[in-house]
């Protein structure tokens, strides 16, 4: 898509750029040092397939240095040519070069060849932006870990393939952090904290 073509997709992104993208960075931050607790962004407006927590972030975080991959769903001329021009972000094909991700709910029960890190670059894994239609509803899991004081009950609608794909990619240090977001809200699950079921709580508790 070149320049031409893609002015015709712009629009505007934050109101006041600067203020708008350092509330809504610190909310993400916050969101992810306080796991599965939603907090509100929504200082952007919706972007085509993006809800507004959901551009929010990718004004957010993206920048020329963080290459993108997009799910299907978001892989729209208006999202490539606004996400060009107003974060400057690569957008990648290949999995293994993004530093970001940009999923929906489809793409959950396959989280291969997405970077989880290294031993000796651990912050160099990719984040995922996953955008759901709501932030509750799904299976009651129990979560613990920094940021928690105890325990914290979440129910993200997610499927069990969700939490096994994250599972098997998770060797702290290394891991995926992901935020998750729907309409102007987001909840963040880094990957430090540990998800538990009923079964496994009561198999920590004997």
């Amino acid at each position: 898509m070149d320049a031409a073509n893609s002015s015709q997709w712009l629009q505007p992104a934050f109101n006041d750029p600067v203020l708008d993208a350092q509330t809504s960075f610190r909310a993400a931050l916050k969101a992810l040092a306080e796991p599965g607790l939603v907090r509100t962004l929504d200082r952007a407006l919706a972007l085509d397939a993006m809800h507004p927590a959901t551009y929010a972030l990718c004004l957010a975080f993206l920048d020329g240095d963080t290459p993108l991959w997009l799910a299907p769903r978001f892989d729209t001329p208006a999202i490539r040519a606004n996400l060009s021009f107003h974060c400057g972000c690569p957008i990648v094909i290949e999995r293994e070069q993004a530093l970001f991700a940009l999923l929906d709910a489809a793409q959950l029960s396959d989280l291969s060849g997405f970077d989880n890190g290294s031993e000796r670059y651990p912050d160099q894994s990719c984040t995922l932006l996953i955008q759901l239609d709501a932030l509750d509803g799904g299976p009651l899991l129990h979560w613990r870990g920094p940021g928690i004081e105890t325990v914290r009950d979440v129910d993200l609608p997610l499927t069990a393939e969700f939490w096994r794909e994250r599972s098997a990619r998770s060797a702290f240090p290394r891991g995926l952090d992901a935020f998750f977001a729907a309409g102007e809200q987001v909840l963040g699950l880094p990957r430090s904290t540990r998800v538990l079921d009923d079964t496994q709580n009561a198999e920590e508790a004997a």
